[in-house]
């Protein structure tokens, strides 16, 4: 394998002299940002250093086998808003590179192969045609000279786009110049946001009941429960929850002292089987009060077929103090439906309005927008208006759950809607809490393959967020921009931190040891200028989202964001930035 490598490098580097000197350094240098980059356009490089050399080889070393053909000369691309280019393609471990012949302003092209959803093949002649659709939307096209090399491209790309290993992904490979793996990982911890939330301390505790992740493997390893309910009564209540996810407290109402919890479903089953610590622990929940609300994001169908195959709901016989609320939040294969069909709308060529607005509302995507929001908005006024603290779940727990909960924190508490505040939301109710996106965000609206466990959930979630955004541009501390980083960040990222389907897995992986934090990246002080809101204003109250169906909208900014119009948009939007941060400087002096 050693020698293999040596001559696939040392073929990979005797390609630069077959080229004039000029063109050799530009592409060095822009093969040396594979390793320094962010993706998209190259806008500044470094040559390759020592260091650099090394990843490389490393790369070569484990995925080489699946590159045939590493550059070809005289190819095409053909992107959205660009003129079509022509120069050298190279095909690495975890990109693919172009760039072009202008001597006077060379362009590099650079695209994360896991950003690609599909790809088509087209033969003419002994040449081929390669279309990219990219899980970011984005369709590109690649005119490749050779039959031979085109395929040897194609098949590459078909590899190396669905790599399986999670330590053979581009997140281990990544290291900017200035970013470190020593940095911290992680905006916080449940031990952390317990601390911070003194007046919870007389009822709740944590417990490390979890720390070997053998009670719940989705769980993090220290979760927030009632101090009344011991350690053993906790494995015992894990038992009776799909996939072991008791109830744990995620949010406490500083104004009232209600809080949120979230599980899974309990396993009632056709025999209607209890369990008592279950139910001792949900009564700790309300010790005081004269009831709370169970939010069931299943339909009360789905919840009495589920226990046809061994799972259920809180019965009102044994959960008295608890009132059952279904609100059905699709997920899972009709939310992957809806996002494809939305997908085929945005791209159809067709001018015809009647017929863009049936695809649109076939789509039902605004729909499931429409029914998370007021989901959200119900529990948020049960805790907030109602006064009474709320158990959220679905089947699993680890989906629609986890979107309800996040839009309702939004809702009421302002210190979610700040910068960091939203971000560590995230991570609490995403990231740590279990939400597999290894499994989700596998594939996006134009792959082929599709698996059972797809599903855009978390890009619901940020639809949801940009509404807000949308009808209260003051009152959150973060733009569209963010939203749309992300968005790009779970289906394809240089950072750890949506690797995996859970905290165990993580850290069996050594995410947290060998790859960087993309949440850290977002708070330094250049990326933190591009995503903070020039506009904000804080305000402790409540924003209360209209689910009207004239006050929901297109996010045209995603899912049209590769088209002339929503370019003029953009830069519309930015320049109104820029004008705002120059006045804000201006009242300052």
């Amino acid at each position: 394998m050693a020698v293999h490598v040596q001559n696939k490098r040392k073929l990979f580097l005797d390609s630069y002299h077959q080229t004039n000197r000029a063109q050799r350094s530009r592409e060095r240098e822009a093969v040396a940002f594979i390793f320094s980059g962010e993706g998209g356009e190259v806008i500044c490089s470094r040559r390759l250093d020592h260091r650099t050399i090394q990843i490389f080889d490393r790369q070569l070393m484990e995925l080489s086998e699946h590159i045939k053909t590493a550059n070809v000369e005289d190819a095409v691309l053909r992107q959205p808003l660009h003129p079509a280019a022509r120069g050298t393609l190279c095909v690495t471990g975890h990109h693919l590179l172009f760039s072009d012949r202008e001597e006077s302003s060379p362009q590099h092209f650079l695209l994360l192969l896991r950003n690609i959803d599909a790809i088509e093949k087209r033969m003419s002649g002994s040449s081929g045609t390669i279309t990219i659709k990219c899980k970011d939307l984005c369709v590109l096209q690649l005119d490749i000279p050779g039959m031979e090399q085109c395929l040897n491209i194609a098949r590459s790309i078909e590899t190396l786009s669905c790599l399986e290993n999670v330590s053979e992904m581009y997140p281990f490979f990544y290291r900017p110049s200035d970013q470190s793996l020593k940095d911290q990982w992680g905006l916080s911890s449940t031990e952390k946001h317990y601390s911070q939330m003194t007046d919870l301390h007389d009822r709740w505790r944590v417990s490390s009941v979890n720390r070997d992740y053998s009670v719940c493997p989705t769980y993090p390893q220290a979760v927030i429960v009632p101090k009344d309910i011991n350690d053993e009564m906790l494995v015992k209540a894990a038992k009776f929850r799909h996939g072991g996810r008791f109830p744990v407290l995620c949010y406490y109402h500083r104004k009232n002292g209600m809080v949120i919890m979230r599980s899974s479903q309990p396993l009632t089953g056709a025999n209607r089987k209890r369990c008592r610590e279950d139910e001792l622990l949900l009564q700790a929940v309300i010790d005081g009060s004269d009831k709370g609300y169970i939010i069931d994001t299943r339909s009360s169908q789905q919840a009495q077929q589920a226990r046809m195959t061994g799972g259920g709901f809180e019965s009102k016989s044994c959960y008295s103090c608890w009132k059952r609320l279904h609100r059905q939040v699709e997920r899972g294969k009709a939310l992957q439906e809806s996002l494809i069909k939305l997908v085929e709308a945005c791209g159809n060529d067709s001018h015809n309005m009647d017929r863009w607005l049936s695809k649109l509302e076939n789509s039902k995507w605004l729909s499931h927008v429409q029914t998370a929001l007021s989901t959200a908005g119900l529990l948020a006024e049960c805790v907030e208006r109602d006064g009474h603290s709320v158990l959220v779940h679905c089947s699993e727990g680890t989906d629609s759950t986890l979107l309800i909960s996040t839009v309702a924190q939004l809702i009421m508490d302002p210190c979610c809607r700040t910068l960091e505040g939203f971000l560590a939301l995230l991570e609490r109710e995403w990231v740590q809490a279990g939400h597999p996106f290894q499994k989700r965000c596998a594939h996006s609206a134009y792959s082929h393959a599709r698996l059972q466990q797809e599903s855009p959930v978390f890009l619901l979630l940020l639809d949801c967020v940009w509404q807000l955004l949308h009808q209260f541009p003051l009152a959150l501390g973060f733009s569209e921009a963010l939203l749309l980083r992300l968005a790009t960040e779970a289906y394809a990222s240089s950072y750890g931190t949506f690797l995996c389907n859970s905290d165990k897995e993580r850290c069996v992986s050594r995410v947290k040891e060998k790859t960087l934090c993309l949440f850290q990246a977002l708070l330094r002080p250049k990326e933190r200028r591009c995503y903070a809101n020039p506009l904000y204003e804080r305000t402790e109250l409540a924003i209360w989202p209209s689910v009207h169906p004239q006050s929901l909208q297109l996010w045209r900014g995603y899912f049209l964001r590769w088209t002339q119009q929503a370019r003029h948009l953009e830069e519309a939007q930015e320049e109104i930035r820029n004008m705002v941060i120059l006045w804000e400087k201006m009242a300052l002096t």
